[in-house]
């Protein structure tokens, strides 16, 4: 059985539609995906209705969050499953974050047009699709232009990596386990110790996090090196954490192939219980 738990559509910075990620996850022989879009539940609907037989569909979502623990805060995301996205006090904060995240791609625009480079506003939602709107879609601005050939290669520092890089609101990391656990979700905390993304939090917050209910770690990554699988494995045992590993597909905005990091059965099958009630969809 192999199960990615950790996959990227058009509804955020994905190149795949929801129903081209299905269709994609069945073709690379998965027997489960999760569909995890940054901040929003908007690839569900479609995703589902296009489920291949027998490909099961774990409906879920990306957190954008950051620890105020330390100054800058520390940036990180949290995988969250199987939780009612009717739920009041979650789904108002992914829309404040993806108001927020509309509201930035405007000012990096207004920098760009600064610049002389012709952007608008309206082409960079287009890029979106009408999902989240993030910096892989600005990005697609200097594709089209020829200015770079990539999304990694727009990513430098001359262009989004400082240029046009400014500051996102996320939500605190507790504040999200706990909207998490409320809207009947199982948390799980992506690539913890990626230190190729920058900064990572300590430990000892990670243990915190444990005792305010978060329920897994994401260890089996391509941005974490050997060690660091090793290490978050360790400290998931000794936290009594779950551990998954996801490919964190996105199409062709990276290199990465849905199911080149998968979770083991038992740790799925816990995952599903540990949820408030929502089941997995099968095709």
């Amino acid at each position: 059985m192999r199960i990615d738990l950790h996959a990227h559509s058009t509804a955020s910075d994905g190149t795949d539609t929801p129903a081209g990620l299905v269709a994609a996850a069945a073709a690379a022989g998965l027997d489960v995906v999760a569909i995890t879009d940054h901040d929003t539940t908007a690839g569900w609907a479609p995703a589902v209705s296009a489920l291949p037989q027998r490909l099961t569909l774990i409906r879920g979502a990306e957190l954008s969050c950051r620890w105020y623990g330390v100054e800058p805060a520390v940036p990180l995301h949290l995988l969250a499953y199987l939780f009612d996205p009717d739920d009041p006090a979650l789904a108002g904060e992914l829309a404040r974050v993806r108001q927020a995240r509309e509201r930035r791609a405007e000012r990096i625009v207004a920098l760009m047009r600064a610049d002389g480079l012709d952007v608008t506003v309206e082409e960079v939602r287009g890029y979106a699709g009408g999902g989240t709107i993030g910096r892989p879609h600005l990005a697609q601005a200097l594709i089209r232009r020829g200015l770079v050939g990539t999304t990694g290669e727009a990513f430098a520092p001359q262009w989004m990596g400082e240029r046009y890089r400014l500051p996102k609101e996320d939500t605190d990391v507790f504040t999200a386990v706990r909207l998490v656990l409320g809207a009947g979700g199982v948390p799980v905390f992506a690539h913890p110790k990626a230190t190729r993304r920058g900064r990572v939090v300590p430990d000892e917050l990670i243990a915190d996090l444990a005792a305010a209910g978060l329920v897994g770690l994401e260890a089996d990554h391509a941005d974490h090196s050997p060690q660091q699988r090793t290490h978050v494995r360790r400290l998931a045992g000794e936290l009594g954490l779950l551990v998954t590993g996801s490919s964190d597909y996105h199409g062709t905005h990276k290199t990465v192939r849905l199911g080149e990091h998968t979770t083991q059965p038992a740790v799925y099958e816990a995952i599903v219980a540990a949820a408030g009630g929502r089941k997995p969809v099968t095709g």
